[in-house]
């Protein structure tokens, strides 16, 4: 008994003497700004499954210290070399006592003299965020590139894995990975070149397609699945590439020929409609509602490849599917009309709820991704109007992005930083469509980013983690020529 109690004490008088104590603050002046911190985490809303918001004041100081206060829960850190690293376990009490509400950082920094700033809120949504991120990360030019993959990421925590690398690959390319409702068991994506082929992971089985036929114009490309998970709508491309020498955006990618088809992954068919595959237009981007009665694109009149301009631009559409007769309708309707807004609209993706419509628009083309311009815009289905997204956009690129499976979060990619490296941006989405302030992907050290020399491609959300064998998928990459898809003429 006695040699228990001197273990306790022992402990206790380990860790008063050599655990980080937080100095008390007697004196201080009061700065009238917020602190100056990257990423900047002022004023955001996150949700409450999150990892900690660590972050760095951007400004040399002697000495910091925040103040993180909730209900029934607040604590104190000191920083160490101007960073701020929240323990996890803290942070989630923290979180988890508040959500529905919101939490108060204050910050003192020591230069010369204490100073505290402006304290600032945190807004703890109760909406769940989905629990995995996939993305692939890839050189910011992607003219020239080596090394790529698909990863994910846990947004509960800093850990991140690998899907598929390229390197067991002999190095090509990847990309277009795309899931089904948010389910990590069902996914796609496109190797090209050597070993060329599309990659479906499905009821835990793996099949390499070979998606060319003699009546499509490639293979394909752009990927939406269908609710139920026996369809998936792709666009099919020509696609070519201009860099610009004199202009704003570095990279134009360009269609001299697209459409719209649908795979059957049960039959290995693919089949159109006239109105998703004619020559006078440019059909791309498919994009299903939750119910899988309706599939939105974009289309643009076709143009000569040699007369590529900024008078090109893509309306946003859609068409009624029937997934029983696996049949399209007889009219198409206009959703976003680039003659009276004089934007190009791309990426189409509707909320799993059915009730908000969110897509890319710019001031010309199909590929916004180097367009400093590009915005992301939230069309409300049930009013027929467009939702402020100031919130969420920045003075450079904001574009591709995906839904999580409660409707409530948006994720997608930003230039916001440099202009160059694209980052992942999360923001809230409540019920009625107003937005929060959109918050950068957290990480362990705040000084990652500068750093890290790729830009995360195509994040989408997904309920769970990847169990898939990259070993087993790099197999059959390497080993089967990939079975042949059958066009099917539904005329």
């Amino acid at each position: 008994m006695k040699k228990s109690k001197y273990i306790w004490l022992f402990y206790l008088l380990f860790w008063g003497l050599f655990s980080c104590s937080v100095p008390a603050i007697k004196e201080y002046e009061e700065e009238g700004t917020y602190p100056d911190i990257f990423p900047d985490y002022v004023n955001v809303t996150i949700p409450y499954n999150v990892a900690p918001l660590n972050f760095r004041i951007k400004q040399p100081i002697d000495q910091g210290i925040l103040c993180l206060d909730g209900n029934e829960s607040s604590f104190k850190i000191s920083s160490k070399e101007g960073k701020f690293i929240i323990p996890a376990r803290k942070w989630k009490k923290l979180l988890e006592k508040n959500k529905g509400g919101e939490i108060t950082l204050t910050v003192f920094l020591k230069e010369k003299v204490w100073k505290r700033y402006i304290p600032f809120k945190i807004y703890i949504s109760s909406d769940l965020i989905d629990p995995f991120l996939v993305y692939r990360l890839i050189e910011p030019g992607y003219e020239l590139w080596d090394k790529m993959g698909i990863y994910q990421r846990s947004l509960e925590n800093f850990r991140e894995s690998s899907v598929f690398e390229n390197k067991m690959t002999n190095y090509n390319c990847i990309n277009c990975h795309s899931f089904c409702m948010q389910n990590p068991e069902d996914m796609m994506f496109h190797m090209r070149g050597r070993n060329d082929g599309t990659i479906l992971l499905k009821n835990g089985q793996i099949e390499k397609l070979n998606t060319k036929t003699d009546s499509t114009i490639s293979s394909l490309v752009y990927p939406c699945w269908h609710p139920s998970g026996k369809l998936i709508a792709f666009s099919v491309n020509k696609i070519y590439q201009v860099f610009y020498q004199n202009h704003q955006n570095r990279i134009e990618v360009y269609d001299s020929e697209s459409d719209i088809v649908m795979y059957d992954t049960e039959k290995r068919e693919v089949f159109t409609s006239p109105l998703l595959s004619s020559k006078s237009s440019l059909e791309t981007f498919p994009g299903f509602s939750p119910d899988g009665k309706t599939l939105y694109f974009c289309s643009s009149d076709s143009f000569p490849a040699s007369k590529i301009s900024e008078s090109v631009k893509y309306n946003l559409l859609s068409i009624s599917f029937s997934p029983e007769k696996q049949t399209f309708g007889e009219k198409i309707d206009t959703i976003f009309n680039s003659r009276y807004t004089a934007k190009s609209a791309s990426f189409p993706r509707v909320s799993p709820d059915g009730n908000f419509l969110l897509f890319t628009a710019c001031d010309f083309g199909s590929f916004p991704i180097w367009h400093k311009e590009a915005d992301l815009n939230l069309f409300n289905l049930k009013t027929k109007k467009y939702m402020n997204m100031d919130k969420v956009n920045s003075p450079d690129v904001d574009s591709y992005h995906s839904w999580s499976s409660n409707s409530r979060w948006i994720v997608y990619s930003s230039r916001r930083g440099d202009g160059l490296y694209s980052r992942m941006y999360i923001a809230h989405v409540d019920e009625d469509g107003e937005t929060g302030k959109a918050f950068m992907l957290p990480q362990k050290d705040p000084d990652f980013y500068d750093a890290f020399m790729k830009s995360y491609n195509i994040p989408e959300l997904v309920k769970g983690e990847i169990k898939a064998d990259s070993y087993l998928i790099s197999r059959k990459v390497k080993n089967a020529s990939g079975l042949k898809v059958r066009y099917k003429n539904n005329n």
